[in-house]
C-alpha cells in the first residue's frame, strides 16, 4: 500500500453507543410525536363527529322552526287577510254612512230653503189676505150700505089678503136686492097662456093675459087646492097660504107680453118646503 492511502477509521465504542442512544431518542421522540399527533387527530375527529351530530340536530331544529314559521306565517297571512277585509268593509260602511249623512244634510238644507221660501210666500200671502180682507170689509160695508139704500127704495105694497103687505121687486135688479136680503126664497117663472107649470112647491096656470091693460088671470094649485087670481095688475102681491103648517106665499108678475105670456116670481118663507128637483 501506498503511504498516501488512508487507513479505515473505526468508531470508538463511546461514539457507537452515543449514536445508538441518539437514534433511540429520536425513535422515542418520533413515537411520542406520532402518539400525540394520533391522539390529537382522534380528538379532532371526535370533535368533528360531535360537530356533525350537532349540525344534524341543529338542521332538524331549523327545519322544525321553518315549518313552525311557515305555519305562523300562513296563520298571520290569513289573520291579516281577514283583518284587511274587515277594515275594507268598515271603511266602505263609513263611506256609505258619510254619503248618506251628506245627502241627508243636503236634503235638510233644501227642505229648509224650501220651507223658508214657503214661509215667505205664506207671509206674503197673509199680507195680501189681510189687505184683501180689509178691502172685503170695506166692500161688504159698502155693499151693506148699498143694500140698505136699495131696500129702502123698494116699494112696499099690501097684498090681496087683508092686512098683509110686503116689499116687492118690479124688475130683475130689485129682485136681486130681495134675494140678498136673505129672509125669503125666490123662484122666477115665465108662463104662457093655457100652460100649467110647477114653480117651487106649487103649480101655476095662466088663464088670461091682457098686455094693453097690463092685467092677467092665473090659477094657483097648492095642497090639492086651487086659488084663482082674476084680473090682477102688474106688481100686485098675490098671496096665499101653503104647507102642512100654513105659511104665507106670494106671487108677483112684473110683465105681460103681447104673446100672451107673463113673467114674475114666487116668494116663499125660508122655513117653507123646497122642491126636491132644485134642492133649494
Amino acid at each position: 500500500m501506498s503511504e498516501l492511502e488512508e487507513t479505515p477509521r473505526t468508531l470508538s465504542p463511546v461514539a457507537f453507543f452515543s449514536a445508538i442512544a441518539v437514534a433511540i431518542l429520536i425513535g422515542i421522540g418520533g413515537l411520542i410525536w406520532s402518539y400525540t399527533l394520533n391522539s390529537k387527530l382522534s380528538t379532532q375527529q371526535q370533535e368533528l363527529a360531535d360537530a356533525k351530530a350537532t349540525n344534524v340536530k341543529l338542521d332538524a331544529q331549523l327545519r322544525e322552526t321553518d315549518e313552525r314559521l311557515n305555519v305562523a306565517t300562513d296563520e298571520l297571512k290569513t289573520s291579516l287577510g281577514l283583518t284587511q277585509k274587515q277594515l275594507d268593509t268598515r271603511a266602505q260602511e263609513l263611506q256609505q254612512r258619510e254619503t248618506r249623512e251628506e245627502q241627508a244634510s243636503a236634503r235638510l238644507a233644501s227642505e229648509q230653503k224650501q220651507t223658508a221660501g214657503q214661509v215667505a210666500a205664506v207671509s206674503s200671502a197673509v199680507t195680501d189676505v189681510k189687505t184683501d180682507v180689509g178691502g172685503v170689509k170695506t166692500d161688504v160695508a159698502k155693499t151693506q150700505s148699498d143694500l140698505a139704500t136699495a131696500i129702502s127704495q123698494l116699494t112696499s105694497m099690501k097684498g090681496d089678503l087683508s092686512g098683509h103687505s110686503s116689499l116687492i121687486a118690479r124688475n130683475a135688479e130689485e129682485l136681486e136686492v130681495l134675494k140678498h136680503k136673505g129672509d125669503r126664497s125666490y123662484y122666477e117663472f115665465t108662463l104662457a097662456k093655457g100652460q100649467k107649470k110647477p114653480v117651487g112647491t106649487v103649480s101655476l096656470e095662466l088663464k088670461k093675459a091682457d098686455a094693453k091693460k097690463s092685467k092677467f088671470t092665473l090659477v094657483v094649485y097648492s095642497d090639492d087646492k086651487e086659488y084663482e087670481k082674476k084680473d090682477r095688475n102688474l106688481n100686485e102681491p098675490l098671496q096665499f097660504y101653503s104647507g102642512k103648517d100654513p105659511q104665507l106665499f106670494e106671487i108677483v108678475v112684473n110683465s105681460v107680453s103681447a104673446k100672451n105670456t107673463v113673467t114674475g116670481y114666487l116668494s116663499t118663507p125660508k122655513g117653507a118646503p123646497v122642491p126636491a128637483a132644485t134642492g133649494r
